[in-house]
């Protein structure tokens, strides 16, 4: 008898499990090993409104750069050029806030329009004109987000909004941080909800083809939204499944253990 009760046991655990096995998803299918497939190594972020900019303005004589480089608190020329921050130990913000127009205020330029400008643009649009306004030769200008952020939604096991340093980040290293697709996602059915200008636009992506590094969405946007569609038909079966093998192994664990105690008394 108890032989019998361990059979039903262990059948009932495997039927289980069957049910909740993780699914592995087959990627880039038609990707072919040894043959080279091109890069895009130029890919650039287009500044949004609300995106927050680190922007820093150097010159061969650091002196002539301080004034640009004044936001959010003074700075110090060391006795051999260098030029250091001075904190007036109050809490400030960092950065340049793109407001709802596209601008920022910068020091000595004033009022730029930054919105819809790749960093490469905006760096060599503040570079010439500090150049035409005979403040500096040959300025170097760096431009860095300190906010880029994305959302990732739908099948996925982690669900948010991500903030990530940098601007190069790849649709795969959306998915990887939010824990993958999920068992009831469709990998052939991404979608990213971009802003464009004042409007927004969807982008379809299939992780099964190597069609997907030359998607316009294969790297993120500021403000991109990553949505991964379910498989709703499947879904409720799945679920079905699950409910049903949970409530059965339920019943046999329930009757196994009344059979055992009543043979024991």
């Amino acid at each position: 008898m108890k032989r019998n009760l361990l059979i039903v046991a262990l059948f009932s655990s495997i039927l289980l499990a069957s049910c909740t096995g993780p699914k592995k998803f087959l990627y880039l299918q038609d990707m072919v090993p040894g043959e080279k497939y091109p890069v895009n190594i130029k890919h650039e972020a287009v500044i949004m409104s609300d995106d927050r900019l680190n922007i820093t303005v150097s010159s061969k004589n650091p002196e002539l750069a301080v004034p640009f480089n004044i936001h959010g608190g003074g700075f110090r020329v060391g006795s051999d050029g260098s030029v250091d921050a001075v904190s007036d130990g109050a809490s400030v913000e960092k950065g340049y806030r793109v407001d709802v127009d596209g601008n920022i205020e910068f020091p000595i330029l004033g009022t730029l329009h930054v919105g819809g400008l790749k960093v490469s643009e905006a760096r060599d649009m503040i570079r010439n004109l500090i150049e035409e306004g005979n403040y500096i030769k040959n300025p170097l200008v760096s431009i860095e987000f300190l906010n880029f952020r994305y959302t990732v939604m739908g099948a996925v096991n982690s669900i948010g909004t991500y903030r990530v340093e940098g601007d190069r980040v790849t649709l795969f290293d959306a998915l990887a941080r939010a824990g993958g697709p999920s068992a009831k996602a469709k990998i052939d059915k991404i979608a990213v909800i971009r802003e464009v200008g004042n409007d927004r636009e969807m982008y379809i992506a299939d992780l099964r083809t190597k069609d997907v590094f030359n998607s316009p969405c294969y790297y993120l946007q500021q403000n991109d939204i990553v949505y991964v569609e379910p498989k709703y038909l499947k879904k409720d079966a799945e679920d079905r499944g699950w409910q049903i093998g949970t409530t059965l192994l339920s019943v046999i664990t329930a009757i196994c253990s009344i059979i055992w105690a009543t043979s024991v008394l």
